[in-house]
């Protein structure tokens, strides 16, 4: 019974082991509501989980850059981060962009993908792509 018991005792480790080092891959995200990120990315990050990102992460999901630690990040060579300003709906149902929010937003990012947006004009309506050499650069390679 001892051995059986110091058996499961070493699959429950090994178990917690795997999941604390697993990944989570990111291969077309085009975004959604901030408020739905937010609370997906607490999660990822109390998770110990390392994120893949392996093709578009636009919008919304590139608060994940935010939200999860330099080293717990990899760029494939099809990663694609796409920027824009945030935005709301006014009072008549039309979107307008926030530039509290986008203040906010840009404020959270890693200096070096600040330091691209800027170079670029900064968050506007328009999104700008981050991908190949200069992400590669900023994010280690998986």
């Amino acid at each position: 019974m001892k051995y059986v018991t110091g058996f499961f005792v070493a699959m429950l480790l090994i178990l917690n082991v795997s999941e604390a080092s697993s990944a989570v891959r990111i291969t077309n995200d085009r975004g959604g509501q901030i408020g739905t990120y937010i609370v997906k990315y607490q999660r990822l990050a109390s998770s110990g989980e390392s994120v893949i990102i392996d093709g578009l992460c636009a919008s919304a999901c590139t608060m994940v850059l935010s939200a999860l630690p330099h080293d717990r990040i990899c760029v494939t060579s099809r990663a694609t981060l796409g920027f824009h300003a945030a935005w709301n709906f006014g009072a008549n149902g039309r979107t307008f962009t926030d530039p509290e929010a986008t203040l906010m937003l840009y404020s959270t990012y890693p200096r070096p993908v600040r330091r691209w947006i800027a170079r670029r004009g900064g968050l506007t309506p328009h999104t700008i792509f981050l991908s190949g050499r200069p992400l590669q650069e900023m994010y280690r390679s998986c």
